[in-house]
């Protein structure tokens, strides 16, 4: 994306894991960036401990609350600027996941965050960008949203595949507006989410993981790239981790 420096970008799900990596990154290249997460103080505490708090401005919002998260980018754009990029990294899982033990409270609140949470910020940005003619939305599904994975469970997977609909049939559209939406289907990646798997992770397998740095990378790689140019969909996983 031409002249980043001091163009705003703003990142959900923000304050850990991958969503913090990328905010990292795009502030590495120059963008002021909004971070979003539904705990002030882990929020707080990404900005004050990341070397590019210069740079970071946390803006405590739960993406599924569609006025907050409206009001969320009104003092984005009126504190920072009207953002160029919105990156969808918020997302959730629950130790009871199978369909055997899953709560209809858990999967609404699973299909709340990855699908309509995706939603509301998609709908709130994107006004701004048809102004512009110009505009970068990634969204961090899963390739539990492109092949569904008995480990990540039916919620989980019903939800990133909604993302992942969402993200593509929008980016149909929006194109005719300048406004490029990106899917990336990340594998295993080492993040905080791994404290909801219903047995622990030992150490050992977090260290042949994607990091969030990995996943943060070919998001700066896209960002890179000149507005004539849409990638509509990254597949990344780990080495040992199939997909077919």
């Amino acid at each position: 994306m031409a002249n980043s420096v001091d163009s705003v970008a703003v990142v959900t799900g923000g304050g850990s894991g991958i969503g913090l990596a990328i905010a990292e990154g795009l502030a590495g290249e120059g963008f002021r960036v909004a971070i979003l997460g539904r705990n002030p103080a882990r929020l707080e505490s990404a900005v004050k401990n990341s070397r590019f708090a210069d740079r970071l401005t946390a803006f405590p919002c739960d993406v599924v609350d569609r006025q907050r998260v409206n009001a969320t980018f009104s003092a984005i754009r009126e504190q920072l600027g009207a953002p160029k990029v919105l990156v969808n990294s918020a997302g959730i899982n629950v130790v009871n996941r199978s369909m055997a033990v899953l709560s209809p409270e858990d999967w609404d609140r699973i299909l709340a965050v990855h699908a309509t949470g995706t939603f509301n910020c998609m709908h709130a940005v994107l006004p701004i960008m048809r102004e512009q003619g110009d505009g970068l939305i990634i969204n961090i599904s899963s390739i539990a949203g492109k092949r569904a994975l008995e480990l990540a469970g039916p919620a989980y997977c019903a939800g990133k595949f909604a993302m992942t609909a969402l993200g593509m049939a929008a980016g149909l559209e929006e194109r005719h507006n300048g406004i490029r939406i990106t899917n990336i289907y990340p594998g295993e990646v080492n993040t905080p989410i791994l404290e909801q798997r219903p047995t622990p992770v030992p150490e050992e397998q977090r260290r042949r993981m994607l990091q969030p740095e990995d996943v943060a990378q070919v998001v700066l790689t896209i960002v890179r790239l000149p507005p004539r140019a849409h990638v509509w969909e990254v597949v990344l996983t780990p080495l040992y981790q199939a997909y077919a």
